[in-house]
């Protein structure tokens, strides 16, 4: 008794497609699912995913392969060794996805962030008074002590000192009106 024999001694009455795809998965499903891991590189996911249409597509043609037995195991292993190099040339031609990397769920400094924080502190300094642009340019931009701004300014210390307290606030306010909370100032 064959193998063809022995599925068809199987499959019993009921739903005769079922029947014989059950008994054609008991027979055939482990040898398919091991050479099918080697013509995926060991992908055992993949592998399974195409058994799985393996046995689909032979369900689907059951009337034409149980018309000629003989051909069922060329046949599932050709439609399999079709399936492995369709998905093979789905994946050379289509690139992967974008959430399948991890790596890219990091954004890559390329200086926007920067330039855009940049271009918000400009818009920030100019909602300020001349005075105040003034102090906090010379102290925090320039980098000059209070005694060298009082200089550079012409003004007394202290008031380089209180220029640079309201000056800070004044920022603070302007840069939240245009969404910025995160930047510590002074």
């Amino acid at each position: 008794m064959g193998v063809v024999d022995v599925i068809r001694a199987r499959v019993t009455g009921g739903n005769r497609a079922e029947d014989w795809v059950r008994a054609v998965y008991q027979e055939y499903a482990h040898a398919l699912l091991q050479t099918v891991t080697r013509w995926t590189s060991g992908d055992r996911q993949l592998a399974e995913d195409v058994v799985q249409e393996t046995l689909v597509r032979a369900w689907r043609s059951h009337e034409q392969l149980t018309s000629n037995p003989a051909s069922l195991r060329p046949w599932l292993y050709t439609v399999a060794k079709r399936i492995v190099i369709d998905e093979h040339r789905r994946r050379t031609v289509r690139p992967d996805e974008v959430g399948d990397d991890p790596h890219l769920a990091f954004g890559v400094d390329d200086g926007t962030d920067a330039m855009l924080r940049s271009v918000v502190m400009h818009e920030a300094m100019l909602a300020l008074s001349d005075k105040h642009r003034d102090v906090l340019r010379e102290v925090y931009f320039l980098g000059r002590s209070t005694h060298e701004a009082a200089e550079v300014l012409g003004i007394p210390r202290g008031t380089v000192l209180s220029r640079t307290y309201y000056a800070l606030k004044a920022l603070r306010l302007a840069l939240a009106e245009r969404g910025v909370t995160d930047l510590t100032v002074g």
